[in-house]
């Protein structure tokens, strides 16, 4: 069955290896972009059948027009994919917080902006599939990357939400956890600050150095993880949370057994503060 995707973030990473597949598969792709050379190189996968639209998701004074007038243009939205955004590295303490305002704004503000211009279109159709594209650092706190994992975590929990509001009106919700897959997000998408506070070096500088070594040596096939979004797009009882990638799977499944040691360990404390 041929549906219409809108997928945010389509000239990299995800986002371009989700709207490729999705056009081979015979459907039609809308695309935001940033830049118009994207859009004409967009445009170009193909002609019959991709469109791009000029769009910062972080602009939230333009997303509901330019989302409307693509709607208006191209026909119902079947399939929304969050895949804009960024990664930001470092220390919390070094880190200002116009950076995080960014972060946010992008990765979390941006997304929820997009969602809330589809999301009347979807409820009056009763139907649709909205898929976020979070990361294992919405899950699992990693150092370093403070404020993406902040972005991260409250993207997780908004869709498990939203998930929730929304079945009752026939339309489906998936946070998609990736782990290390061989896309930009450690190279050129990345924001990285400054170092200046000796006192971090020991952590923070291996986990750095490894991070640059490993950029474009990641495990992750981008191609297969659009796949994955294309066989999301087919279930009629999709996941609200999936994660995806080994390495993904076994640190995400480490912390939630940590947690849950945590929960057993502490309950007693945690059954101590009700009336008695």
């Amino acid at each position: 069955m041929s549906r219409t995707f809108l997928i945010t973030g389509a000239s990299s990473g995800f986002g371009r290896a989700i709207a490729t597949a999705a056009l081979a598969a015979g459907h039609r792709v809308v695309g935001t972009v940033r830049r118009q050379e994207d859009a004409r190189a967009f445009a170009a996968l193909s002609p019959e059948r991709a469109a791009a639209i000029l769009l910062d998701v972080a602009e939230f004074d333009r997303v509901g027009r330019v989302i409307a007038d693509a709607i208006e243009a191209f026909g119902p939205v079947d399939v929304l994919v969050n895949s804009a955004g960024y990664g930001h590295e470092g220390i919390l303490e070094e880190s200002p917080l116009d950076e995080m305002r960014r972060q946010l704004d992008v990765n979390l503000f941006g997304a929820v902006a997009v969602t809330q211009a589809v999301l009347p279109h979807m409820r009056a159709r009763r139907r649709g599939h909205i898929i976020n594209i979070t990361s294992m650092a919405g899950q699992l706190g990693l150092p370093g990357i403070a404020y993406y994992t902040a972005s991260k975590y409250a993207l997780e929990g908004l869709s498990e939400v939203l998930a929730q509001e929304v079945a009752p009106l026939g339309i489906k919700v998936t946070a998609l956890a990736p782990g290390s897959f061989r896309t930009d997000w450690a190279g050129r998408s990345m924001i990285r600050s400054p170092r200046g506070i000796a006192d971090y070096d020991e952590l923070f500088e291996p986990i750095r150095k490894a991070r640059q070594e490993k950029s474009g040596r990641q495990k992750g096939d981008p191609d297969r993880a659009a796949k994955v979004v294309l066989d999301l797009a087919e279930m009629t009882d999709p996941p609200v949370h999936l994660v995806i990638g080994s390495d993904a799977l076994g640190l995400v499944r480490q912390s939630l057994e940590a947690r849950l040691g945590d929960l057993r360990r502490w309950e007693a404390v945690s059954r101590s503060t009700d009336f008695v």
